[in-house]
């Protein structure tokens, strides 16, 4: 089921999300039906529970072909429940993000290049990734959303914030690459 998503200046966004404790069950099955339907309705490359109003340490993301990110490297369909991630390195990239809980804006945000990203799939089982590039900083953006933590609280520098329509100089004048 498609869900209404929670946007920014909503108070749920900022409360950090509690441990899923029964792993596999019908209502998990059910939260990760509602956020693949929504992600996948919104052009999302990742949702996490708390944008649609579940305070829950759950996320899914996947990368095929995005419009809202023509350029992006394949990220496989991951249904990734209490997770956990490590960085590899210290090695920072600073690149533009967008998120659905803040429709239409695009900021410049620092992220670990290489992460290690744990946890279970719904069904239980063992999840364990090392990734790098835009799938280390989809799953860094979702779980983020966990802690209550919205990517605009990242960014370095806001003159690198603006509407999606707007920032095309600014991709150029802040060119991370």
């Amino acid at each position: 089921m498609i869900r209404a998503v929670l946007r920014m200046g909503n108070p749920r966004l900022l409360e950090v999300a509690r441990p899923v404790e029964a792993c596999p069950s019908p209502e998990l099955d059910d939260l990760v039906t509602d956020l693949l339907d929504t992600m996948r309705h919104l052009d999302g490359a990742g949702l996490a529970a708390p944008q649609i109003g579940v305070s829950l340490r759950v996320v899914v993301f996947e990368v095929k072909s995005n419009p809202r990110y023509p350029d992006a490297a394949p990220i496989p369909l991951t249904m990734l429940v209490n997770p956990v991630i490590t960085p590899l390195a210290d090695d920072i990239l600073e690149d533009w993000e967008g998120c659905l809980s803040v429709p239409g804006l695009r900021g410049l945000v620092p992220r670990y290049r290489h992460v290690r990203y744990t946890g279970t799939d719904p069904q239980g089982q063992a999840i364990d990734r090392t990734v790098s590039g835009f799938h280390a900083r989809v799953v860094q953006h979702e779980c983020d959303h966990l802690d209550g933590v919205l990517y605009p609280r990242r960014m370095r520098n806001m003159e690198c914030f603006g509407f999606e329509g707007e920032v095309a100089a600014l991709r150029t004048q802040f060119d991370p690459g």
